[in-house]
């Protein structure tokens, strides 16, 4: 049953990072191989780190219904831009809850595989930031993880939540894993809104001209 959950999850997952990955190549204006192969990347891109990290046969190479299902939801994606023109929005609703989705099978993994919690957190972050990372770099932007926004720390909130419920509770996993990716989508959903911010430590851009 659980194991049927986190496939679920997964899948979610590869949908939501998919259609993220597809927006956001459509508002860069590229052709629809270039979309799918930037939906492909944004899909696998995290998950494809982890399992070499975990030197595990990455999941996607074993499992062609995988590459069928983000290949045909670029295609859909591209049919329903003709009726969603704001991207902006649609692209920021599908990466947070591929975010929050990605994040949690990365800890599971590590979880099951009994990884010190510290590597279970960064195998999380990993597998929910990295396949956004090379979205954003393939397409000439700065990378989400890197602008002010919080992003990871979305990540590294959800993950600590999720692994402290896991020990300290006695609450179901699938209940567990429900509500840390909605915890996760509502970090990234009231950072943005409210405009939260990592602290700088920068003094000011003047202080780096004179420099």
């Amino acid at each position: 049953m659980h194991e049927n959950f986190n496939l679920a999850i997964e899948i979610l997952g590869t949908i939501s990072f998919s259609m993220s990955g597809s927006f956001a190549a459509m508002q860069k204006r590229l052709d629809p191989f270039g979309v799918m192969i930037i939906a492909f990347i944004t899909s696998v891109g995290g998950g494809t780190i982890r399992d070499i990290l975990l030197d595990v046969p990455v999941f996607w190479m074993h499992d062609l219904r995988m590459c069928l299902l983000i290949l045909g939801t670029a295609v859909l994606t591209m049919i329903f831009k003709l009726i969603e023109k704001n991207f902006k929005v649609t692209l920021f609703i599908f990466d947070s809850f591929g975010l929050g989705l990605f994040t949690i099978i990365g800890v599971t993994k590590g979880m099951n595989a009994d990884l010190h919690p510290l590597i279970c957190l960064i195998l999380g972050t990993i597998t929910g930031v990295f396949g956004g990372i090379l979205r954003d770099i393939l397409l000439n932007r700065i990378p989400l993880i890197f602008r002010k926004e919080i992003y990871a720390t979305a990540c590294i909130i959800g993950g600590i939540t999720y692994m402290g419920l896991y020990v300290l509770t006695d609450l179901s996993t699938t209940f567990i894993q429900i509500f840390t990716i909605l915890l996760i989508v509502a970090i990234r959903t009231l950072a943005v809104k409210y405009h939260w911010q990592i602290p700088k430590f920068y003094a000011s851009n003047n202080a780096d001209n004179e420099m």
